[in-house]
């Protein structure tokens, strides 16, 4: 499934590398790689490894990159259920996530543009609906 969507072009370019002194080099891959694939209207990137770090599994790793949330907002995901948008963006950061101390799990929100209008409408609705009138 993976080679069908790298065949549709989300595949990452070798371009996508980290400033050379930056402090978050795999959040920068992740935000060139996702910017230039899917060309997102929202692209909201949480480091959450600090929350992970005690875990089993990262014991003795370096890497202060390993847990991102991400929210993502395209046109590349219209008519595209969840799981294949996920798939489309696992296809897309496969390489890091293979690598070693490299992303070790994601949590994802990909949404169509029209979902993301429809969803801050409703949280907008519900937090005016919340707020008393002062008089």
């Amino acid at each position: 499934m993976y080679r069908k969507y790298a065949a549709m072009g989300y595949q990452a370019s070798r371009s996508a590398v980290p400033m050379p002194n930056s402090s978050t080099p795999m959040e920068d891959i992740i935000r060139a790689k996702i910017t230039a694939a899917f060309n997102p209207t929202v692209l909201e990137i949480e480091n959450q490894s600090h929350l992970h770090a005690h875990h089993k599994a990262m014991v003795g790793s370096t890497s202060k990159e390993t847990h991102f949330k991400l929210h993502i907002t395209s046109e590349a995901f219209n008519s595209k259920m969840a799981p294949a948008r996920h798939r489309m963006v696992y296809a897309l950061l496969g390489e890091e996530m293979a690598r070693e101390g490299g992303i070790h799990a994601l949590s994802l929100r990909t949404t169509t543009p029209d979902e993301e209008l429809k969803r801050l409408a409703k949280t907008e609705k519900a937090s005016s609906a919340a707020v008393p009138v002062a008089e």
